[in-house]
Order: C-alpha cells, then structure tokens, then sequence
C-alpha cells in the first residue's frame, strides 16, 4: 500500500486556519447563548433548594401540629382526672386519703399549665415557620417563572442556531481529521487557554494578533515563506500570514 503523501508546511497551516475559522464561528454561537445554559442549571439547583427547604419547614409544622394534639389529649385527660378526683374528696374518709387526693389535683393542675404553655409555644412557633413556608412558596414561584422565561429564551437561540452549529461541528469534525495529532494537542491546548479560543492568528501591524506584541520584521518574512510553523513566543499562537487567512474555506 502507498504511503499517504506528507502535508507540505503551507498545507498544514491552511489546514489549521480554516480549523480556526470553524472553531471561532461555533465560539460565536456559544457567545450568543452567553450565561443563559448555565443560569437556567443554577435555576433548577436553587428552585431544588428551596423545595427541600419547604418540605422540612412543612415537616416542621406537622410537628407543632402533632405536639398541640398531644397537650391538648394531656390538658383532657388531666381534667378528666380532676373531675375524679374532686369526686372522690366528697367521699374520703380519713386526712390521709384528702391529702393524697389533692396532691394528685395539684399535680394535674400543673400538668395542665404545663401543657397549656406548651401548646402556646408550640403555636407561636408554627405562626413563625408559616410566615416562612409562605416566603419560600413565593420564592419557588419567582423563581419557576424565571426558569420558564430563561428556557424560552435559550430554546429560541438553540433552535435559531442549532442547525446552523450541527453544520459547523461536522466541518470541525473533518478539519480535525486532516491534520495530525501533534498538531491538534497542541491547538487545543492554546485554544483552551484563551477565552477568545484563538490558536492561530495573523500578523496584524507588524503584530501577533492574539496578543498584540511586536513581531520581528525577519520572524515575519520566515512566516510569510511558510515554510516552518512558528508560534508567538509570547503566546504561543500559531502565526499565519495574510495571504493564508484570505483563504477560507468555502461553506458546505
């Protein structure tokens, strides 16, 4: 079998600026959706958040709820005990039995008092996480009808872009293929370090266009003759000459 022909120095810059020209069109629609993907995920993480908060607040409610029902049984049967018990001093006999009966009054008096606070604080503590339980239910509506709009407004860009984004990923897809691994490692590596992704760029007034420092007068005749890929020794973009850059490739 023949040995694939090996790229000339010019083929292969060509071929990792017409990459670029791909890669920053699909980083212009990223642009477009800006922070939306990632304020729609916060969104649902928050409005998660506050559901949990709501169900323990709710769960906390019950709680009151259940420790009133259980003073108020305590408060009954404490006065049914009393009423017993006044019952049972009209009948008493001896001091002894009148001294026990209304200690065992006295001590259900207590039981009452104590229940009645009880389920006084228990009270005012439901009013306070009610007040709460309200404020987070209007916070999870706030916030559901954000979600709404911020995924309307993300699905509009999608739909307006996406198939426009599929095209330019596939065309990324093949660019990458056409150009060797030593290369690509190394394109990736710069274009993930910069925001603007920028791996390779032009001279632009006798300046690396990416970070605009000053590029010798014969480093630039060495990339116009493209003949080795040389980078910015500032940082460390691949340097084209503008004849490559007005070649782009045709759309399809």
């Amino acid at each position: 079998m023949a040995k694939a022909k090996e790229k000339t120095v010019e083929e292969k810059l060509q071929a990792l600026f017409d990459l670029q020209v791909i890669d920053s069109k699909i980083d212009e629609i990223q642009v477009l959706r800006g922070e939306l993907p990632m304020e729609v995920a916060d969104l649902e993480d928050e409005i998660e958040g506050l559901k949990t908060r709501l169900g323990k607040l709710e769960g906390s409610v019950k709680g009151y709820e259940d420790e009133i029902a259980k003073h108020r049984n305590n408060i009954k049967e404490a006065e049914a005990l009393i009423e017993r018990y006044e019952k049972q001093l009209k009948e008493v006999k001896n001091n002894r039995e009148y001294e026990a009966l209304n200690k065992e009054l006295d001590l259900q008096r207590l039981e009452i008092q104590l229940s009645e606070k009880k389920q006084k604080g228990a009270g005012k503590l439901i009013e306070d996480k009610a007040v709460q339980v309200e404020s987070t239910k209007k916070r999870i509506d706030g916030k559901e009808k954000e979600l709404v709009d911020k995924k309307v407004e993300l699905e509009k860009i999608i739909q307006s872009t996406e198939k426009q984004e599929e095209k330019l990923n596939k065309k990324s897809e093949r660019g990458r293929k056409g150009i060797e691994d030593r290369l690509m490692r190394a394109y990736d590596k710069v274009r993930g370090a910069y925001r603007n992704g920028l791996a390779v760029v032009t001279v632009e007034r006798n300046a690396c266009g990416g970070c605009f420092n000053k590029i010798p007068p014969q480093i630039q005749l060495e990339i116009g003759q493209r003949k080795k890929i040389i980078v910015c020794e500032h940082c460390g973009r691949v340097l084209v000459d503008n004849e490559i850059a007005g070649i782009v490739p045709a759309e399809g």
